[in-house]
């Protein structure tokens, strides 16, 4: 296996096992789950992105199912944070931590994965996107809750720099170890900072108060003495 091939399965795998402790521990606060629901929210989490974008470019089976390695790590993540979930759960902010380290990973992965199969710099980035969110966005959809990524301002756009800065480096031939660490510890930096300083995206600006709940445009009624 050539180096390039070997850091991808290590950022892949090292991905998909915080992912997996992410998808667990979500599990485990969210909802009163046993640990099959556990494991198979860690499992969902896990891989969820890597499936979404193998399923894209056309890549099937996709890799989770193809190499034993990817459902082991994820499973076995998830058995670690069922069976020494009061250690994890003591560690401060450790369920959003895995969940920025995995968009880190992922959204890395995921543009090199897409380059290699023949997609444009641009094509490579979304998909890289794709992988970083994916995973995350299923599993709040599966315990009935917003997904992170439209309701977290920095949550895409941090993955969305890091796969950019990915595959600009690909497209300029000088992607290798330095720049994939460089790029996912990018990703993870903003991340982390938007949520330490609760900063996000521009929103709209809400109704006033007197027409909420009208249509735009629509005139209102003045009240009467």
């Amino acid at each position: 296996m050539s180096t390039g091939a070997t850091l991808q399965l290590a950022l892949d795998l090292a991905g998909t096992f915080v992912f997996g402790l992410n998808g667990a521990l979500t599990a485990m606060e969210a909802e009163n789950l046993d640990i099959v629901g556990v494991v198979t929210l860690a499992v969902i989490t896990a891989l969820g992105g890597g499936i979404i974008r193998d399923v894209l470019i056309g890549s099937l089976p996709p890799a989770a199912f193809r190499d034993w390695r990817y459902l082991a790590v994820g499973g076995g993540a998830g058995v670690a944070a069922f069976v020494a979930h009061q250690l994890w759960l003591r560690v401060q902010r450790s369920i959003t931590l895995f969940d920025a380290a995995g968009l880190a990973l992922f959204c890395v992965t995921g543009t090199t994965t897409a380059f290699a199969a023949h997609l444009g710099p641009f094509q490579s980035v979304i998909l890289g996107t794709i992988t970083g969110v994916g995973g995350g966005t299923v599993r709040d959809v599966v315990i009935r809750r917003v997904p992170t990524v439209l309701s977290s301002g920095l949550y895409a756009i941090p993955a969305a720099c890091g796969a950019t800065l990915t595959a600009v480096a690909l497209a300029l031939h000088f992607y290798g170890d330095a720049v994939a660490v460089l790029a996912a510890a990018l990703c993870f930096s903003i991340r982390m900072i938007g949520l330490r300083f609760n900063l996000n995206a521009p929103t709209p600006r809400p109704w006033p108060s007197a027409t909420r709940g009208a249509r735009p445009g629509a005139a209102t009624e003045r009240e009467e003495p």
